[in-house]
């Protein structure tokens, strides 16, 4: 079997098996399973005010996937030995949401860890070529930021947007990319984060302020790439493309970021969040408790909701004692500087045109590079939507070209070619 000569047979058996896949992971919920209720957050801070805060006691009901797992199980004994990259795409959506169920039965306890950083990384993992960690490349730009805030300074908007006027402004501009399907914008007093989005709406958190960057960040993070990606991936042969599948969540966080980062809306306080995520996670899994992570992001400059919110994240499913994490949050830095460099590759390998099969369904990097013969057949298809950004193929050339010139720079040794006169 080539993949470039599907039988329809061939065809037909995988389709059953996606179907089959799709069922299972279906029911599969991670982070309303994982959330906290808004009382634990008050409790807290009026500890924090009365100088004397509490870890917080966090109670999670058992969660017995037994079922899923059996059935998620079963398929994966029939895609084994998949050489084809259909079936060796099938097989590892499987095995992912086979690691999920893991992940949620351990709910409470430190196995929620340890299948986290199996499926979301870890502060010490490498990064691409393995010259650096997550953690060290999260340094470096919480050091980058540091000497803004000492040079420059960083300034907030000089107006806020609220979630109903954000919501507002934000369907006029997804009915411009969206032209046959319709994504609602839906305010939430439940969040944790700002934004979430899936295949038929972008969520906001209730009662908060946003920025102009929110607005455009959100658009090309939240709609742009989560929610066309999927509406993408139903229009499929296989609806795993369609799938949140926690394997592909590195590569989609990456994707939007890098989403932001080339359409100019990635600013230095973003990036800087998104550090300090990797580094809080970092001192967790060193042995901080709930109370220390809470006081780390405190002193970074977070308001004490901020600060809360910061920890939470980290200890979702996990007992707050430290020494275990939800590494989810990882995956925003890591999956940046992943998708950047496959962007960069892809340019200077004349394989530009690869990208775009990204935005076909959810995958990971290796699925665009081994599913690109899959492309060139009538068995997957190209994508419906587009970003903006995606449809000026020359601005997008004309910045990789630019970058992948420069990595062959060193920073390090510019200062010896330039002559600082003193005033």
């Amino acid at each position: 079997m080539t993949s470039t000569n599907f039988e329809p047979k061939y065809l037909s058996w995988l389709s059953e098996l996606d179907g089959r896949i799709v069922a299972a992971a279906k029911d599969i919920k991670v982070l309303s399973k994982l959330s906290w209720h808004s009382g634990i957050q008050e409790r807290f801070l009026e500890g924090v005010a009365r100088g004397k805060p509490v870890l917080p006691s966090v109670e999670y009901a058992a969660i017995d996937l037994s079922a899923n797992r059996q059935e998620l199980a079963e398929c994966m004994a029939q895609l084994a030995g998949a050489g084809e990259p259909l079936r060796r795409f099938l097989y590892d959506t499987a095995e992912s949401y086979h690691t999920l169920c893991l992940l949620l039965e351990g709910i409470g306890t430190t196995v929620l860890s340890e299948h986290s950083h199996t499926l979301y990384g870890h502060p010490a993992d490498a990064v691409s070529s393995g010259h650096v960690s997550n953690l060290e490349a999260a340094q470096h730009f919480l050091d980058v930021s540091h000497a803004y805030k000492q040079d420059e300074g960083l300034k907030e908007a000089d107006y806020c947007l609220s979630s109903e006027v954000l919501a507002t402004e934000m369907r006029q501009r997804l009915k411009e990319v969206f032209t046959e399907d319709q994504v609602r914008v839906e305010i939430d007093a439940d969040m944790v984060s700002k934004a979430a989005a899936g295949a038929t709406r972008v969520r906001l958190r209730a009662n908060t302020s946003f920025s102009e960057y929110d607005l455009d960040q959100l658009l090309q993070h939240e709609a742009f790439v989560h929610s066309l990606t999927a509406i993408n991936g139903k229009q499929q042969r296989f609806q795993c493309f369609s799938l949140g599948a926690p394997r592909t969540t590195g590569s989609q966080e990456g994707l939007a970021t890098f989403a932001e980062m080339v359409t100019g809306v990635m600013d230095i306080g973003r990036l800087e969040r998104l550090a300090l995520r990797v580094v809080g996670i970092d001192h967790v899994l060193k042995g901080a408790d709930f109370i220390e992570a809470y006081r780390f992001f405190e002193s970074v400059g977070q308001t004490e909701v901020e600060s809360f919110n910061s920890a939470m994240r980290i200890f979702r499913g996990v007992p707050v004692t430290g020494g275990a994490a939800f590494t989810k949050d990882v995956v925003y830095l890591h999956g940046l500087m992943e998708v950047h460099t496959f962007f960069r590759w892809a340019m200077q390998h004349k394989k530009l045109g690869m990208t775009r099969n990204f935005f076909a369904g959810r995958m990971t990097l290796s699925d665009v590079v081994n599913l690109d013969p899959v492309f060139e057949t009538d068995v997957l298809q190209d994508p419906q939507y587009l970003p903006p950004w995606m449809t000026r193929t020359s601005a997008l050339a004309g910045y990789l070209a630019f970058s992948v010139f420069v990595n062959r720079i060193s920073v390090e040794t510019l200062g010896d070619d330039f002559t600082f006169v003193k005033p």
